[in-house]
């Protein structure tokens, strides 16, 4: 009878946009062309999550973030060649989903003699049909991949005055930085949207704040790249409130947030389109009775 050989390993499916990053197997244990996700064996006492962490950065150089859950999969070889000895294998794989900053650099093997030869991006179309061949772990966990569904509800201020509106930029932490849009944010667990945006106001602007009555909500849905690398299926809900300031001049009192600036800005300015903002700033001027001016 064949000696049993059971191991533990954790990989990750790392896409980033149509590509996906894959490890090509050392000669020493396989004379084929093979690339696998980047994982490997988990060591005695260490958290799988953990595991894939540290053999992204030994395989490819890239410090990798993971989600939460994952799949398993099982593979029973009875019959099969390892170290030069027949053995009865099973594999016990964990696949977590992965990402990367989408500033990362050029992958690159770190760990040195190891069973990984060459860390590299593949276009995910050319991996799916077969021209870049891989080991069965790859097609079997992009076939359970999904896209994290993220939905995201926030609420946000229409604040005007002398034909102004208030506006704040959003800065490199944010999506579409260097874009003006309305005050606001996410709603915090338990708390009322209406104290979303009087909280919202004096973290980005400084000002005490009255809201008002709810004027529009707006959503988008889209697949994209969040600012962390990850991809993500997102649903955003706005709820936008009108709303009057206290005096003074606005100012942005949060550190190091998504707002970098704060002003009044000319209505007109905004729908002649001589800055950037989101299309919903220019929803809330058409619902606050700028519908003749705002173009259909």
């Amino acid at each position: 009878m064949a000696q049993r050989v059971q191991r533990l390993a954790a990989y990750a499916v790392i896409l980033r946009g149509e590509e996906i990053l894959l490890t090509r197997l050392a000669e020493r244990v396989t004379k084929r062309e093979l690339w696998s996700l980047p994982g490997g064996g988990v060591e005695h006492g260490e958290d799988p999550r953990d595991a894939v962490v540290r053999e992204v950065h030994e395989e490819t150089g890239l410090d990798a973030r993971v989600g939460e859950t994952a799949r398993v999969y099982s593979l029973h070889v009875a019959d099969s060649w390892r170290r030069g000895r027949r053995v009865d294998a099973h594999s016990v794989r964990i696949v977590y989903e992965g990402w990367v900053a989408p500033d990362a650099p050029a992958p690159h093997v770190v760990e040195i003699d190891g069973s990984t030869a060459e860390a590299a991006w593949h276009p995910l179309a050319a991996v799916l049909d077969g021209t870049v061949p891989t080991v069965g772990l790859v097609t079997e966990a992009l076939a359970d991949h999904r896209v994290q569904q993220r939905q995201r509800t926030a609420a946000y201020a229409y604040v005007e005055r002398d034909g102004a509106v208030l506006l704040t930029k959003t800065s490199h932490r944010a999506p579409d930085p260097g874009t003006w849009h309305l005050p606001g944010g996410g709603i915090d667990h338990g708390e009322s949207p209406s104290s979303t945006v009087a909280r919202e106001l004096w973290e980005e602007c400084g000002l005490e704040a009255e809201v008002g009555d709810l004027l529009i909500v707006r959503d988008h849905h889209f697949t994209g790249v969040a600012p962390s690398g990850r991809i993500e299926d997102f649903h955003a809900i706005g709820l936008i409130y009108t709303a009057v300031v206290g005096e003074g001049e606005p100012r942005v009192v949060e550190v190091d947030g998504t707002t970098e600036a704060v002003a009044w800005v000319p209505v007109d300015d905004v729908l002649a389109g001589r800055l950037p903002v989101y299309a919903s700033v220019l929803a809330a001027i058409e619902a606050a009775g700028g519908a003749a001016t705002v173009e259909s």
